[in-house]
């Protein structure tokens, strides 16, 4: 390499799990890899830093899956979630994909442990990684580095010369080392074969303002603060086809006093179907108890994003007190509901008006924080389904919430082999695409509105990383072999 040029098969943009499948993937079938990583390398990965496990289809048990959780159950479980807002035929493809990648990951250094207790009850459907997603990317780089695949860390991929939807190159930049001293110089990489995962653009504040107005400034961002949606810009102004609604993200309720960027999962809050939450007036505004939370935690962000302030407060009793996983952060406390109301600076009248009228209207049934079981309120709106108890044994806590978002939902349309699609040509004279394919794949992130209209599905994200990411790279290997 020279500080001017690179030439390499297979360019990867991107750090994470998607980006490093790809990899893998390209480089068996004897490409030549570089991976473009913006981040400084003890950040590298992206959002896969922050996760924990990936849902995956079985049909008996599986490694350190239990029981079975089929096919279908997962699409019904997709469908649910996402409302029908999601491609059917590249859902179900990854949903079939999805059956054997956690032993393909396992083969590149991938390792997995037995589900942890707690609330999330996914024993059977999702594989945890054994330490984390920074565990798991350290092994992967471990891999990279013995396939040898390149790495360049704080490199940032500056603009794409894309013409008629084909690939040419890349000027990034990166440091390098003059006498001893690290600079910045740009470099043009050619590649035969691209292949963009470099995430949502949750960390771009002004682009999420477009979409959300003001109250986005009062958005904590879960993910990490390296997605600006640069990758996405430059493919939507080279005719790439976006898809998916500007303001639909994973966004969670988390902890108020979270950092404003990459806060990750430790800032989550899992206490909120084991109380109730009220905004900023002291009112409840959603049923808590809706569905098992790993189906409907991912709604909670975007609920809160829509009350005054961008605020509210998980309210909960002794009682419950040890149902779920607590913050990194200490809940407030009170020795009565009115004290409570005193710390959250909410209104008192209201707030204990509320509390009153949940309360009178929780029904006996067995509580069962595993299932949907029979505890639910009677004559309130919003309801409450299940889960519901009287908020009435002291001391009272609250966690203050905010919406915490993790990635964003637009981004650029492919189809099975992860291929980026283009607008259809107005035969003046471009490529058409139909004749002579695009040499551009998209995995991850940035493709994840295809399947993700709306809603989330905990594990699903790394799913779509590692099935998108294999095909990615099996497609653009395939093609450099004709």
């Amino acid at each position: 390499m020279t500080a001017a040029s690179y030439q390499v098969d297979v360019l990867v943009i991107g750090g994470g799990n998607a980006a490093l499948c790809a990899a893998f993937a390209a480089r068996e079938q004897g490409a030549s890899v570089l991976i473009v990583e913006k981040s400084v390398q003890a950040l590298r990965g992206g959002n896969s830093r922050h996760t924990r496990n990936l849902r995956c289809a079985h049909d008996i048990p599986s490694g350190t899956l239990v029981e079975s959780y089929t096919a279908e159950q997962y699409w019904q479980d997709l469908l649910r979630v996402t409302g029908g807002a999601t491609n059917e035929d590249l859902a179900r493809l990854l949903i079939e994909e999805s059956a054997d990648i956690r032993q393909w990951m396992e083969q590149r250094g991938a390792q997995f442990q037995p589900a942890l207790a707690g609330t999330l009850s996914l024993a059977h459907s999702n594989a945890f990684f054994l330490g984390g997603g920074r565990a798991l990317l350290n092994r992967y780089y471990e891999h990279a580095q013995q396939l040898g695949i390149k790495v360049w860390y704080e490199a940032q991929v500056l603009e794409l010369d894309v013409q008629h939807g084909q690939f040419e190159s890349a000027k990034v930049s990166l440091q390098v080392d003059v006498n001893g001293v690290a600079q910045k110089q740009s470099c043009e990489v050619r590649a035969q074969q691209l292949i963009v995962a470099s995430g949502g653009y949750q960390s771009n504040i002004a682009w999420l303002r477009e979409a959300w107005g003001e109250a986005a400034d009062n958005f904590l961002i879960r993910g990490t603060g390296q997605n600006t949606g640069e990758m996405l810009a430059a493919l939507d102004a080279a005719g790439a086809i976006t898809h998916g609604d500007p303001k639909a993200c994973h966004a969670v309720a988390i902890d108020a006093r979270a950092p404003k960027f990459d806060g990750g999962i430790v800032t989550r809050l899992d206490c909120i179907p084991f109380g109730v939450v009220v905004n900023t007036l002291g009112e409840r505004f959603y049923d808590e108890g809706e569905d098992i939370w790993p189906k409907r935690y991912a709604i909670w962000g975007s609920l809160v994003a829509e009350q005054p302030k961008q605020l509210a407060y998980a309210v909960f009793d002794a009682t419950a007190a040890r149902d779920f996983m607590p913050s990194v952060y200490p809940a407030l406390q009170a020795p009565s509901l009115a004290g409570l109301a005193q710390q959250l600076e909410v209104p008192q009248t209201e707030f204990l008006a509320t509390l009153d009228a949940y309360n009178a209207a929780v029904q006996p049934g067995d509580f069962d924080p595993t299932t949907l079981d029979g505890c639910t309120t009677q004559g309130l709106t919003p309801a409450k389904s299940h889960w519901a108890r009287p908020i009435a044994k002291p001391p009272f806590y609250a966690y203050p919430l905010r919406c915490g978002i993790t990635f964003t939902y637009l981004g650029v349309a492919v189809d099975a082999q992860a291929r980026v699609l283009f607008a259809p040509v107005d035969g003046a004279g471009k490529v058409d695409l139909n004749e002579r394919p695009s040499n551009i794949f998209a995995a991850g992130e940035i493709m994840a509105g295809n399947i993700l209209g709306r809603g989330y599905l905990a594990g699903i994200g790394m799913t779509i990383g590692a099935v998108f990411g294999r095909l990615a790279g099996t497609a653009a290997g395939a093609a450099l072999r004709g």
